[in-house]
């Protein structure tokens, strides 16, 4: 029994040593990408390496050569679909899929968030990730394949500081703040703004808006002012 325990002990040693020194080499033959630049094709592929690699190491019931195998040929494969890509647009497209521009000329599209089923709560997060606190800002956005947003600013949003331009430094009323998310009022944060719905109702009302139903996404801005994206078809028929 001992002698069975001992040569286990040694297998495994063997198992994880071979595994490692394997997933090393077939990682650096796969070439190298900071994690923020994986697409979903890559991240997918990575985490199935490293999973056979932990199988091959850690259950010894699993046949070493056969797994090994597979731990290979995933990597030759994942290797051809590499080069594929380098070669070929449409595969590159097919395989990574590519950019989606998702705020055009300040105004939000609606379907291409939906189709990269992204909502209103995670893009704004996005945005304040690049302090970005107000999608009125926004010129252009495009959810990129690795899932990062690129953003341009409008041009008005310059980089030289207040103190440059002698501009008011006095602090902003409010923050920018969601009062409308596809469609659906959001009453909690009019009451924290101290605004009611009769005050959103008339600023809709204002640019010929006439439900909020029609309204994908609005947003009270520092001054107090509201910025406005309508739904496709409400935009389509509101000019």
């Amino acid at each position: 029994m001992g002698d069975f325990i001992h040569t286990q002990f040694w297998e495994m040693l063997l198992r994880v040593l071979i595994s490692f020194f394997v997933l090393l080499i077939l990682t650096r033959i796969l070439g190298k990408k900071q994690l923020s630049q994986l697409t979903f094709f890559h991240y997918t592929t990575g985490i199935t390496l490293g999973s056979i690699a932990a199988q091959i190491a850690s259950q010894a019931q699993t046949h070493f050569l056969d797994a090994l195998i597979a731990l290979i040929w995933w990597a030759v494969l994942t290797y051809i679909m590499t080069i594929i890509t380098i070669k070929s647009k449409k595969a590159r497209v097919l395989i990574d899929d590519k950019p989606t521009i998702v705020v055009q000329n300040g105004l939000i599209l609606e379907s291409a968030l939906k189709k990269n089923r992204l909502h209103m709560d995670e893009f704004t997060m996005m945005l304040r990730e690049q302090a970005i606190f107000s999608v009125q800002d926004v010129q252009y956005a495009i959810l990129e394949t690795d899932g990062k947003l690129s953003v341009m600013q409008k041009t008005s949003e310059q980089v030289a500081t207040k103190q440059d331009v002698k501009a008011d430094l006095s602090p902003p009323t409010y923050l920018p703040t969601e009062v409308i998310s596809d469609g659906q009022l959001i009453s909690e944060n009019l009451v924290e703004l101290e605004l009611t719905e009769e005050w959103l109702m008339k600023k809709l009302k204002k640019q010929n808006i006439q439900s909020v139903e029609d309204v994908y996404f609005a947003q009270v801005q520092t001054n107090g002012s509201l910025y406005i994206s309508l739904k496709d078809k409400a935009r389509q028929s509101n000019p």
